[in-house]
């Protein structure tokens, strides 16, 4: 949420946390003269969380607990640091150590939450006293998702995804989840490219899906499903467990996720995907909008 984390920093720390998103919905619109896609997307945050520690320095820098995940200036973190620092005109003299808990190549937002707390805490520590439409505009020159993060709230996001809109009807709505990712990842610009040779999988169903009122559609399934048909498979076998309310992609994927009714059955569901499927699936329970 951007929050500072319930767990005690250590002196001279500051620690906060950047949740990860599931796409309730998405609909893709048409491509833009920019080379981006028009969406209608339906975001809702999670409550599995990075954390971010911040500490003063002598010079901008960052660290990361996961072997793999780049530290330089190719990562989200270190990019939204440099953007917070072209509107403040300085360095922010931050040390940053990720503590990553969301997968990278999920379709889960974890990059873009990373970034918009970033943005968030920057503002706090320095005393800049950014507005919320002076954040807005650092975080959508870092990617189409890093807005939403700055209020994740359930929200439409449109344009390219950096028009964020909430959604007061949906606040307290709240949803058991279990999400399951297998070992690879998809990339965004990968999954937009596979729309022009989408085909239908034979046995998978792509129509809306309806809870609590909620209509629940991913366009880039048929993409995605194409290129990996095993995923398609999966959502199948996953709409055919008992309590499973929905199941969907997440965003460009690798994840799918099912809504279901009770915790215990997202519990349950996660240990026979891992059983049944897989036994080197990354799986995650817990809830859709925690309140």
């Amino acid at each position: 949420m951007g929050t500072k984390a319930t767990r005690k920093a250590k002196k001279g720390e500051t620690i906060y946390t950047a949740p990860a998103k599931i796409n309730l919905s998405l609909k893709v619109l048409g491509k833009r003269e920019d080379g981006y896609h028009n969406v209608d997307i339906l975001m809702a945050r999670l409550d599995l969380e990075d954390e971010l520690i911040f500490r003063n320095s002598r010079t901008t820098a960052m660290a990361c607990d996961t072997p793999g995940v780049p530290t330089d200036e190719s990562n989200l973190v270190m990019k939204a640091a440099r953007e917070f620092e072209k509107a403040y005109g300085r360095l922010t003299k931050q040390h940053m150590t990720l503590v990553k808990n969301v997968p990278h190549g999920a379709g889960l937002g974890g990059g873009s939450a990373d970034a918009a707390v970033t943005l968030k805490a920057c503002n706090e520590l320095l005393g800049t006293n950014y507005t919320e439409e002076e954040l807005h505009t650092m975080a959508a020159a870092l990617g189409s998702d890093v807005p939403f993060f700055l209020n994740p709230v359930i929200s439409r996001c449109t344009g390219r995804g950096e028009i964020v809109t909430p959604v007061p009807e949906l606040a307290e709505w709240s949803s058991p989840i279990v999400l399951l990712k297998p070992q690879f990842g998809v990339s965004t610009p990968s999954a937009y490219k596979l729309l022009h040779g989408a085909h239908r999988i034979k046995g998978v169903t792509y129509n809306p899906q309806v809870v609590d009122g909620i209509k629940l559609v991913n366009e880039l399934e048929r993409a995605v499903f194409t290129k990996f048909p095993v995923l398609g498979f999966t959502k199948m076998w996953m709409l055919g467990r008992p309590g499973v309310r929905a199941a969907l992609m997440s965003g460009s994927g690798s994840t799918l996720f099912a809504l279901t009714e009770t915790i215990e059955q997202a519990r349950e569901l996660a240990e026979a995907a891992k059983a049944e499927l897989d036994p080197t699936l990354w799986t995650y329970c817990g809830y859709v909008n925690p309140q």
